[in-house]
């Protein structure tokens, strides 16, 4: 019998990446939920427990290369493998809205720290971990990149970094038949998102070819695929999420 596979999901305490981890655990993965928040992975880890999934919760700082090595050394030995990464943790839900001429520098440096470099980190110390051949890298991007979403110049800039690395990564490590692909999601009603908006159920959909909300659900179902033997010559691309929003 085959060994299920172990997907790391970083950001997963709470929002899509819990989605995440509850859709990988769905199909009969082994789950490590890793966040800053540690006791949000705990109670992902009590809900996929709870419906007989194998799972590991996880502290991380995404930006700390020894904080990320010890996540590694841990889920490897507790589990013994690895297959797939999904890059989810980001700043997202807590930044406002600012002219490009007023972002904090910190502000700057932190989003950039999560979004871009913890994407990297992560990355790296999990790739020589990836079984080879049928590894899976997956990075969360954003539609923002397309649209250029204005009053957020940092998380844009993070996300399009995303994408670049993406591509980059794919190109390195091809040869050892590991796959590097980015999701780039729109407006989707997550925990995050039904705080930022009011009328977060309506917004953009009037500009989208089908008129309905992202759900959780439709950007896991990217994941699942991704992350499946028939993604397996496809690497290097951004998949858009968003019902049509953007068309490149």
């Amino acid at each position: 019998m085959t060994e299920s596979r172990v997907v790391l999901i970083t950001g997963a305490g709470g929002g899509l990446g819990r989605a995440f981890a509850e859709g990988f655990a769905a199909q009969g993965d082994r789950v490590v939920v890793a966040d800053i928040d540690g006791p949000g992975a705990e109670r992902t880890v009590e809900v996929l427990l709870g419906r007989g999934a194998q799972a590991l919760a996880v502290t991380v700082d995404v930006t700390s290369a020894d904080s990320v090595r010890a996540m590694v050394d841990s889920l490897i030995a507790h589990f013994g493998r690895l297959d797939v990464v999904v890059n989810n943790a980001a700043i997202y839900a807590t930044l406002t809205r600012t002219p490009f001429t007023d972002i904090d520098p910190t502000e700057w440096d932190r989003v950039m720290g999560v979004n871009a470099k913890g994407t990297w980190l992560v990355s790296a110390a999990a790739f020589p971990h990836l079984t080879s051949p049928g590894g899976r890298i997956i990075n969360i991007a954003s539609a923002t990149v397309m649209s250029g979403s204005p009053l957020w110049m940092h998380y844009v800039a993070s996300k399009a970094a995303v994408i670049g690395m993406t591509r980059v990564m794919a190109r390195e490590v091809g040869a050892a038949g590991v796959t590097v692909n980015a999701i780039a999601p729109g407006f989707t009603l997550t925990e995050a998102s039904l705080g930022l908006l009011e009328d977060a159920e309506t917004y953009g959909v009037d500009r989208g070819a089908i008129k309905r909300a992202g759900q959780p659900d439709d950007i896991v179902g990217a994941a699942l695929f991704l992350a499946s033997d028939q993604a397996g010559y496809l690497t290097g691309q951004t998949i858009v999420v968003d019902g049509g929003k953007q068309f490149l």
